[in-house]
């Protein structure tokens, strides 16, 4: 298995076609949410992937909101409970405090994925929101 961390204008056709096909596989189709899935944050973001023989495992995007704090959004993996999931988030929180130099992160999560950022140092911030129409709330980890 191999981390690739690159920006946006670094991605090959083949790579951005994945994870999209990915992204949209999970977040539009499994969850039955017709949304815009593709957006302009993908042009400022870096994506980092698991990657093994050719396929995504696990996925996530990292973008800067300011000079001190970053995003991480669009966490996936292809194979849940075997921590895919938290290797990819934690592969984003390093990128984000140690190239980017952030002192936070936040994130956007899925209520019912408040204890996998909690194990990460993630503690919420908001109350429940809808985002087309799925409960999620603010978190966030100071670095």
């Amino acid at each position: 298995m191999e981390l690739i961390i690159k920006h946006f204008k670094d991605l090959t056709t083949n790579e951005l076609f994945n994870i999209y096909k990915l992204r949209i596989s999970i977040f539009v189709v499994e969850q039955n949410c017709p949304y815009q899935e593709v957006d302009d944050i993908d042009k400022n973001a870096y994506h980092l992937f698991l990657i093994e023989n050719n396929d995504i495992l696990a996925y996530a995007r990292v973008f800067s909101i300011d000079d001190s704090t970053m995003a991480i959004g669009r966490v996936i993996a292809t194979k849940r409970r075997c921590g895919l999931g938290s290797k990819i988030l934690q592969a984003a929180i390093n990128l984000a405090k140690e190239q980017k130099l952030a002192k936070k992160i936040i994130i956007e999560a899925q209520t019912y994925a408040k204890p996998f950022y909690e194990k990460q140092g993630f503690y919420q911030i908001s109350d429940e929101f809808l985002e087309d129409g799925i409960p999620h709330i603010k978190m966030k980890l100071d670095l």
